[in-house]
C-alpha cells in the first residue's frame, strides 16, 4: 500500500473513531436529558401544589439601544407571577442613543416596580460584564435574576427558578430553558431553533442528571445576590461571562440547576453575518475560560466540573479537527486523488455515524414536540450548511485569539421589531 494511502486510511480511521465518540456521548447526554425532561415535569407539578415564602428578587436587565424590543420586555415582567411588593425590576440603561431610556422611564412612572440605572458617562459602552457590575449595586433582593433585553419569560418563569433555590440549600444558581421566538422566519432560524433546543437537551438536562454540573446561560436564570456579591460580580475581561462565572459558583462549592419548564422566548439571528458575529463572541469567550482556567484544572475538587470543561475543549476542537478530516478526505476520495481501501466496514460505520446524528437531535428536540418527519430533511440541510460554517467560525476565532491577538470587544447582538405571535409566544 503506497505510503500516501496508509497515511490517509489511518487519519481516516482516526477521523471516525473521534467523531463516533463524540456522537455516541451526546447520544447518552440526550438520553439522561429525556429522564431529567420526565423527571422535571413530576417536579413542576410538585412546586405547583407548594406554598413558598418568596424572598425579594432584583431582575436585572441590561439595555444597549434596545428600543425595539424593551418594552416588550418590561410588559412581560410585570405580568410575572411573583410577589408585587417583593419584585424589582431594574432596566440598566448602557449609554443608550436611541429612546431605550425614555421607554424605562414611562414605564417606571406608572410602575413603581420598574426602575432605571443610568450608567454613568465614561463608565458604560463595555460590554454585559460591566453593566451587569454597575447595576447589580442597585439591586436590593436577595435574589437577583438576569434577563435579556429581548426576554419575553412565561408568567410562571421567575417562581419556578426561585422555588429551586428555596428547595435546595446546595444550589448557587438555577437555570431555566430559552425558546426561539422568530424560529419560522427563515431557513437560518429553523437551524438556530434545532440547535438551541438540541444544545439544551444534551448539554444542559443531560450533563445536569448526568454529572449534576449545567452552565448559565446569560438569560432566565436567578442567583442568590450573596453569592454574586461574594464572588466580586462579573468576570469584565470574559465575553461568555456565563460561562466564567459558572465556573466559580462551582468552585465555591455550590451547584447550578437546569429546570426546563422556567421557559423565556428570545429572539435569534435572522441574518448570516449577525449569527456569524454573535458566534464568534461565544467562540472566543470560551476560548478565553478555557485559557483562564485550564493550568487549575488538575486542582479542581469538582472533578466532574473539570471533566466538563475537557469536554467544552474536545467539542469545539476536537470534534471539528474529526469533521475537516472527514471532510477532506471524502473530497479527495471522490476526486480520485487518494483511495482508502482498509479492510472492515469504515464506510458503513461513518454513515451510521451521520444517521446517529439525526436520531439525537431528533429525540432532543422531540422535549419540545419539534419532531416531524420533515425536520429529518432540516437536520440534513442543516449539517451540510450550518454544521459546516461552524468549522469556520472556530478557526477564525481561533485565528483572532491566538494568530492577530485581536481585543475582545462585546458584539451586540442586532434586534428586530416584533408586532406578532411568533412561535406561540407574543412580543
Amino acid at each position: 500500500m503506497p505510503l500516501l494511502e496508509t497515511v490517509s486510511s489511518v487519519i481516516f480511521v482516526l477521523a471516525v473513531i473521534l467523531i463516533w465518540f463524540m456522537i455516541a456521548y451526546q447520544f447518552i447526554l440526550t438520553v439522561y436529558g429525556y429522564v431529567n425532561f420526565i423527571q422535571s415535569m413530576k417536579e413542576k407539578q410538585l412546586v405547583d401544589e407548594r406554598t413558598y415564602e418568596y424572598p425579594t428578587c432584583s431582575i436585572l436587565i441590561p439595555a444597549h439601544n434596545e428600543a425595539k424590543v424593551i418594552g416588550a420586555t418590561i410588559e412581560s415582567m410585570l405580568e410575572l407571577e411573583y410577589p408585587k411588593d417583593k419584585l424589582q425590576i431594574l432596566v440598566i440603561n448602557d449609554g443608550s442613543s436611541d429612546a431605550t431610556r425614555q421607554i424605562i422611564l414611562d414605564y417606571a412612572v406608572v410602575h413603581p416596580r420598574v426602575q432605571l440605572y443610568d450608567i454613568p458617562e465614561g463608565e458604560g459602552g463595555k460590554g454585559k460584564s460591566r453593566t451587569l457590575n454597575l447595576g447589580v449595586k442597585a439591586a436590593t433582593g436577595e435574589i437577583i435574576a438576569i434577563y435579556d433585553a429581548d426576554n419575553t419569560p412565561d408568567k410562571s418563569s421567575l417562581r419556578y427558578l426561585v422555588a429551586q433555590l428555596l428547595d435546595h440549600k446546595e444550589l448557587g444558581a438555577v437555570l431555566g430553558k430559552f425558546r426561539t421566538v422568530n424560529k419560522n422566519t427563515n431557513w437560518l432560524t429553523r437551524f438556530i431553533n434545532i440547535e438551541t433546543l438540541s444544545f439544551q437537551s444534551m448539554l444542559q438536562a443531560g450533563r445536569w442528571q448526568m454529572h449534576n454540573v449545567a452552565t448559565l446561560p446569560g438569560t432566565n436564570f436567578v442567583m442568590w445576590a450573596s453569592l454574586i456579591n461574594a464572588l466580586h460580580g462579573w468576570d469584565e475581561e470574559a465575553l461568555t461571562e456565563d460561562s466564567e462565572l459558572s465556573i466559580r459558583i462551582y468552585q465555591e462549592g455550590y451547584k447550578i440547576k437546569f429546570i426546563p419548564y422556567a421557559i423565556t422566548y428570545e429572539q435569534e439571528p435572522e441574518e448570516w453575518n449577525v449569527w456569524i458575529k454573535q458566534r464568534m463572541r461565544w467562540v472566543r469567550g470560551n476560548n478565553y475560560v478555557i485559557g483562564k482556567y485550564f493550568k487549575a484544572l488538575p486542582k479542581f475538587k469538582n472533578r466532574r466540573l473539570a471533566l466538563d470543561i475537557l469536554y467544552t475543549l474536545a467539542l469545539y476542537y476536537v470534534f471539528f479537527a474529526a469533521i475537516i478530516i472527514s471532510d477532506l478526505l471524502f473530497f479527495v476520495s471522490a476526486a480520485g486523488l487518494v483511495s482508502i481501501s482498509l479492510p472492515g466496514p469504515y464506510t458503513f460505520v461513518w454513515g451510521m455515524a451521520f444517521v446517529l446524528f439525526i436520531a439525537e437531535i431528533l429525540l432532543a428536540i422531540s422535549f419540545d414536540e419539534e419532531d416531524s418527519l420533515g425536520k429529518i430533511g432540516l437536520i440534513i440541510m442543516m449539517y451540510f450548511s450550518y454544521c459546516q460554517l461552524w468549522i469556520y467560525i472556530v478557526l477564525k476565532a481561533a485565528y483572532s485569539e491566538y494568530v492577530k491577538k485581536e481585543k475582545r470587544v462585546w458584539a451586540k447582538t442586532i434586534r428586530f421589531d416584533t408586532h406578532t405571535k411568533t412561535g406561540g409566544k407574543k412580543v
